[in-house]
């Protein structure tokens, strides 16, 4: 589920660990594609893996390949977000264009429209959407608890931070309630009622046939209570081996689909003892055979301090399995998240803002509403190889937005996917070239110099 990036200052500052209370977490609650008619789950995982290649010196970043059913992910690598089967406004040969190496659709959204049997009927999610390339699916624990409890951009189930709903939205009713079985929750499309545990999130995730799916968790914030943050840490924990096993038998009963490999979802907030354990407890954590084939990075992160709270899970977790962070698109955060350990991203953001007309650029994003546009027949970037850069000017892409036509969304996202994607491409290459902190450094210069402009 997506990570809200933070830039707000949290009642709590960043928690980090001594020595004392790290002995005093270890001591605390432990936790305790196949091939077509492979006889056991474990048989099919040979269609998935992942192998380290270069590194960053003196750093925890390094690239690498994510092996899937449906080819392979060279890491570092941005993730494009199609929601429900589609990257809004764009076709799926468009987004492959731009470089595109993977999709990543929602389990909440797909759940509730069209329903998971009909892409379990149409043969998955990727001959769904006509994709032919790896996808993902998150849990859609993020949804279930932004939409039914979220309120503006703060989000939280803990009683002790909003005692009511009336006090943060008048005329809003909380949506989803969480225990420790799972979550219910009202649609936001006609207010149904829906049940979402361990067990379901699973089953609608093998349904809709993704090659990376990710395990059922809660979502917590910077302003949820310490005291909060640990029981949230433990049931997620509770929930992660209540995902393997249903994983595990789902596989085998699917055992003419390809294999789907499983990634544990780690929180903890800004607290350096629970990020290190739930790192701890979910790399560790297997169940007849089944442990996870990678892991997400979730929950919200003090935009100041994302390098390091990534590191004390990438410092945890196997080196031998991909990290996902999840919600993360600014250039700024993906050179901090690679440098300490992440390998791929997602976000909404760069097509979300495409259709804002907000546009990327190598000195800093800008609106291409603004009326200097008006009469600019240049490209959004000179530089650009997108076809939008390499077809139309900021006055034909002003004019668009100012007439509402649908087709600015589509030239916008364009652009914005390219920038975003070969900017993580960008980073990959000069990770194998050696040349990591001279490539940050001149990038994101030029990029911040630009933006206080």
């Amino acid at each position: 589920m997506p990570n809200q990036l933070n830039t707000e200052t949290p009642s709590d500052p960043l928690q980090r660990t001594t020595p004392e209370d790290t002995a005093s977490q270890e001591s605390a609650s432990q936790g305790s594609a196949s091939q077509e008619g492979a006889p056991h789950p474990q048989a099919g995982r040979d269609s998935f893996g992942f192998a380290v290649e270069a590194r960053i010196p003196g750093a925890l970043g390094r690239t690498g390949t994510i092996r899937t059913p449906h080819g392979d992910i060279k890491t570092p690598a941005f993730i494009p977000v199609a929601t429900k089967a589609t990257i809004k406004s764009v076709r799926p040969d468009e987004i492959l264009e731009v470089g595109a190496q993977a999709a990543l659709a929602n389990a909440y959204h797909l759940n509730l429209q069209p329903g998971t049997d009909v892409l379990d009927a149409a043969g998955g999610l990727g001959r769904f959407m006509n994709w032919p390339l790896p996808t993902f699916t998150d849990s859609g624990g993020f949804q279930v608890m932004s939409l039914g409890a979220g309120f503006k951009k703060v989000i939280s189930m803990d009683a002790s931070v909003v005692p009511n709903d009336a006090a943060v939205a008048p005329n809003k009713q909380r949506l989803a309630l969480v225990d420790d079985d799972g979550v219910t929750f009202k649609s936001h499309i006609d207010g149904t009622t829906h049940r979402f545990t361990p067990e379901i999130s699973m089953k609608l995730q093998h349904e809709i046939g993704a090659d990376i799916i990710f395990a059922f968790d809660e979502l917590t914030t910077l302003f949820n209570t310490r005291d909060y943050q640990e029981t949230s840490l433990e049931r997620t924990r509770l929930w992660a081996e209540r995902c393997l096993v249903a994983h595990r038998d789902l596989t085998e009963e699917r055992s003419h689909r390809p294999y789907q490999a499983l990634f544990g979802v780690l929180q903890g907030a800004q607290y350096e003892d629970l990020r290190r354990k739930a790192a701890k407890d979910l790399g560790s954590m297997e169940i007849n055979g089944q442990s996870f084939d990678g892991f997400g990075i979730g929950g919200a992160l003090d935009k100041e301090n994302l390098g390091v709270i990534v590191s004390w899970m990438a410092e945890e977790l196997p080196e031998d399995k991909p990290r996902h962070l999840l919600g993360i698109s600014e250039p700024e955060d993906f050179f901090t998240a690679i440098e300490n350990g992440a390998d791929t991203f997602d976000c909404v953001s760069p097509s979300r803002v495409a259709r804002t007309g907000r546009v990327y650029h190598p000195d800093g994003r800008f609106n291409i509403p603004q009326a200097r546009f008006k009469r600019d027949f240049s490209p959004i970037d000179d530089e650009c190889t997108c076809y939008t850069c390499q077809n139309y000017t900021r006055a034909y892409l002003h004019h668009l937005f100012k007439a509402k036509e649908m087709l600015y969304n589509t030239l916008c996202t364009i652009h914005n996917e390219h920038y975003t994607i070969k900017m993580v491409d960008d980073i990959r290459a000069s990770i194998e070239q050696g040349r990591f902190y001279e490539f940050r450094d001149a990038t994101l210069g030029r990029y911040q110099a630009g933006a206080r402009r």
